[in-house]
């Protein structure tokens, strides 16, 4: 499904992110820019999914690390795409490429970006939004690959 926000809305983001100096980081960063806005935060599963459902965002970024582990964000972020029509884009410190593909095949997620790549957020966000994306292909492919034959013909 292609968001075509630029002709008719801003393009809404819901993040979700533990560290208050960085979710701050991220709301100015994005309220800068003429075509989205920041619609809500919260800092834990808990949280999100009280306030999403009236929010309806376009977009969920999403932290791996909401306390010690990255299963808190890979559980919240499955329960977006499985529970909302947002699509999830996470945003994690981890760089290592085996917690990578696990978020991503586990979450179902639109795209992942490391915090380390903040500069470029708001493009990728607009991208990610706007309609399929090559790194969009690559998760679909990593989620079919774990199918086994029989699974893959269904």
């Amino acid at each position: 499904m292609k968001l075509d926000f630029r002709k008719t809305k801003k393009l809404r983001i819901f993040t979700v992110e533990d560290d208050s100096d960085f979710a701050f980081l991220i709301h100015t960063t994005l309220n800068r820019e003429k075509d989205i806005v920041v619609v809500g935060h919260a800092s834990n599963e808990e949280d999100a999914f009280r306030k999403l459902p009236d929010l309806k965002p376009d977009l969920v970024l999403m932290d791996l690390n909401l306390s010690s582990s990255p299963s808190d964000g890979i559980s919240a972020g499955r329960r977006v795409r499985l529970e909302t029509d947002a699509r999830l884009v996470i945003l994690s410190g981890y760089e290592d490429a085996s917690i990578v593909v696990d978020a991503c095949k586990q979450t179902f997620a639109s795209g992942y970006l490391f915090k380390s790549q903040f500069e470029i957020l708001p493009d990728a966000l607009r991208r990610m939004a706007s309609g399929p994306t090559p790194q969009l292909a690559l998760i679909r492919s990593l989620i079919l690959s774990d199918l086994s034959s029989a699974e893959q013909t269904v």
